[in-house]
């Protein structure tokens, strides 16, 4: 009490504070040291203070009485019992003003203290603490290591604790709980996942309940508690919170709405999308329909937005209409789906339509991009669902993508030499290119088009005239070097392989149908001499046996091509990687017993088994290729018997029932046969001492049998 009469009858201002300062300095005991705490904080809540008299003041009580002042359980007699706490909080909420304080190892030392004041039961004398608290959180999360430590320390949990029990301040611990979501949301949900999805819980039924422009404002900050890993479809509560978010979703795009209210719903519901695909959308007629509906919502906004595009009116808009292309990336997948497909047919159909139109837009918008606004993440955006919709639909809008061609290579081109510091929409995994090893690689998601494009006259003599093969090449050789630098991953397919995979595709209709341009463009030697050295060690990898695949038939038949080029006359690497290539070939085939009867059957190797469905043209291909390749290089006869292919095939042919060999495997063997031996008498002679000349004539393979048997 006579502290407290102290603290009343002193007055404001820089004289309180020099005189605190005094008393500080000289308190004899702790009962001084108390009174004049009371008149520093009286002085601290009346008013701003400068940065030099914070620190004055800092100095003078130091972390040794603070860290008193919070563990003390004794208060003053007639005191409340959290009275020296209290002290100590708002000292500390002063201290945290600077920056250099906030940061302080000895303040973020007192997280765990901040985080269980949060969790106490409070009464109506605490609130004052827990604005002390609240403001220590805040500037300790705005330091370089705050966050960390927060999340480190358990500050999420009494966050997530706060606001499922609508505690005072229960808004604030939102906001906090915002905040550390957008710098460090996947080390949140990896140690405090329940904590989260009970906050989610309580958003998710607001949601559902809400009745007035609660339920908009709610569309804003859901997206932040939905986490892309783990996924929430594996969780029963995650589950019920996407039910609810679903129906409330179909409560407001079912209604007459506002733009300001039709946004926000459209970027929860994108933002579901990218956390679970079309899994939060339930099967059935309302499913369906609800679906067709949010698709049918985004080409609309697209397409008003993007038709008739006015510049400050497009820049607004960029954030849902970037939204907008993720739902129909989902419509895409779904019109094509046909396993449980969420969709009627009827509805894929009109979908399939309303798409076009939508990417018409998207099209006669990148057809007006000037050359300053190639960074815009905006554009990449739109260029990577047009890729999405040519990797699929490769019949419409064929003349306006032809037009659109020179735009595409020119900007593909421009990102892929220059890289591409474009800053994140607030949506970053929109255009997040993880894996890819390049900042902003535009090119992958063009590939699969790309890849259909060059199968046709027009759009290929387009991409060639535009340089288009030699980027291309320049892409393959970069991405090779990120694919033998990537650390091994628990899933083998990341998407560099998966656009060197695609790149194959392209160069195997260029050599195909352009095989000119490979005989007459630098660029491909090049190629040539990376695949030469990249099957041997590709190949022993069996994870990547489809890359190997793709790898070793699209340099048998560039060899074909180029077969007099320096790089491929009797070159190490050359003969490496036939040798790898003969390998690959030879091993794909197996004898095995017929489940059927007590005979043997001709087999796909178990180690290719599961790679097979992609692997199969890939094989014969490569085979129709090898045989090609036989007259043009004198030493290949003898690399397949280095590597004893005649022998093994011989056996399997002798060994299995002629039923189990279909006739395309027949045609595939007798080419490489017939070519081997006419090209080497040694091998022709092989072939013969192996009772060629009977299972050549037990399979039909006449050509093979007319061979042998001329001298």
């Amino acid at each position: 009490p006579t502290c407290l009469a102290m603290a009343s009858d002193c007055g404001d201002g820089h004289s309180t504070l020099k005189r605190c300062l005094g008393v500080l300095r000289d308190a004899r005991n702790d009962s001084e040291q108390f009174a004049a705490l009371l008149l520093v904080t009286k002085a601290v809540k009346a008013g701003e203070l400068d940065a030099k008299t914070r620190r004055q003041i800092f100095d003078a009580i130091g972390f040794t009485f603070l860290n008193r002042l919070l563990t003390s359980r004794q208060p003053p007699a007639g005191c409340p019992e959290h009275t020296f706490r209290a002290l100590g909080l708002t000292l500390l909420a002063c201290f945290c003003t600077d920056p250099e304080l906030a940061g302080h190892s000895q303040i973020l030392n007192k997280i765990p203290t901040f985080n269980d004041i949060l969790v106490s039961p409070h009464n109506p004398e605490s609130t004052s603490m827990i604005d002390d608290v609240y403001q220590c959180l805040s500037a300790v999360m705005a330091t370089t290591r705050g966050p960390t430590e927060l999340v480190t320390k358990g500050t999420v949990p009494a966050l997530c604790q706060a606001y499922v029990n609508h505690s005072y301040g229960s808004d604030r611990a939102l906001t906090l709980l915002l905040g550390l979501l957008a710098i460090a949301e996947a080390k949140c949900w990896q140690r405090d996942a329940p904590h989260l999805l009970a906050v989610l819980s309580k958003l998710s039924d607001d949601f559902l309940k809400a009745e007035d422009m609660t339920k908009f404002e709610l569309c804003e900050v859901l997206p932040h508690f939905i986490p892309l890993s783990p996924p929430l479809t594996r969780d029963s509560q995650g589950c019920e919170c996407l039910h609810r978010l679903y129906k409330g979703l179909a409560n407001i795009l079912g209604s007459k709405l506002s733009q300001s209210q039709r946004d926000p719903a459209l970027k929860l519901a994108a933002c579901l999308v990218q956390a679970c695909g079309s899994e939060w959308i339930p099967a059935g007629s309302a499913g369906s329909k609800f679906l067709a509906l949010l698709v049918n919502l985004a080409c609309v906004e697209v397409r008003l937005t993007l038709e008739e595009p006015d510049p400050l009116e497009v820049e607004g808009k960029k954030e849902v209409v970037t939204a907008c292309y993720v739902l129909i990336e989902m419509g895409i997948q779904e019109c094509l789906r046909e396993e449980k497909p969420l969709l009627e047919e009827v509805q894929k159909i009109q979908l399939m339509r309303i798409m076009e139109e939508a990417f018409g837009a998207v099209i006669f918008y990148l057809r007006q991009v000037k050359e300053e606004e190639l960074q815009d993440p905006f554009i990449f955006a739109s260029v990577r669902i047009l890729g999405a919709w040519m990797a699929e639909e490769t019949s419409s809008l064929k003349q306006e993508i032809c037009e659109l061609l020179p735009f595409l290579v020119h900007y593909t081109k421009k990102l892929f030499k220059e890289g591409s510091p474009a800053a994140c929409l607030s949506q970053p995994e929109l255009v997040s290119t993880e894996g890819s090893g390049l900042p902003q690689d535009a090119l992958r998601f063009l590939l699969p088009g790309f890849c259909h494009l060059t199968a046709e006259d027009r759009p290929r003599d387009i991409l060639i005239s535009e340089g288009a093969p030699a980027l291309l090449c320049e892409y393959f050789l970069h991405q090779w070097e990120v694919l033998i630098t990537e650390p091994r991953s628990l899933t083998p397919l990341t998407s560099t392989e998966l656009s060197l995979q695609t790149a194959c595709g392209i160069f195997l209709n260029l050599v195909v149908t352009a095989p000119d341009l490979i005989r007459r463009d630098k660029t491909f030697s090049s190629l040539m001499e990376m695949l030469l050295k990249s099957l041997p060690l590709l190949l022993p990898q069996k994870d990547h046996l489809v890359l190997a695949a793709n790898i070793a038939t699209l340099g048998l038949m560039m060899a074909r091509i180029l077969a007099s080029s320096e790089v491929l006359q009797g070159s190490q690497s050359a003969k490496e990687f036939f040798g790898a290539a003969i390998r690959f070939l030879s091993q794909a085939h197996t004898v095995q017993a017929d489940p059927g009867s007590d005979s043997l059957a001709a087999a796909v190797s178990p180690a290719y088994a599961s790679a097979w469905a992609d692997v199969r043209e890939l094989w014969f291909l490569g085979m129709q290729a090898l045989a090609g390749c036989v007259p043009l290089f004198p030493w290949l006869p003898q690399a397949v018997l280095q590597a004893r292919w005649l022998e093994s095939l011989s056996e399997l042919l002798t060994r299995v029932t002629p039923a189990s060999v279909d006739f395309e495997l027949v045609a595939a063997f007798q080419g490489v046969l017939v070519e081997l031996a006419r090209a080497s008498e040694v091998c022709r002679d092989m072939i013969l001492s192996h009772q060629g000349g009977e299972w050549a004539n037990l399979y039909g393979m006449a050509a093979l049998e007319q061979c042998l048997s001329e001298q």
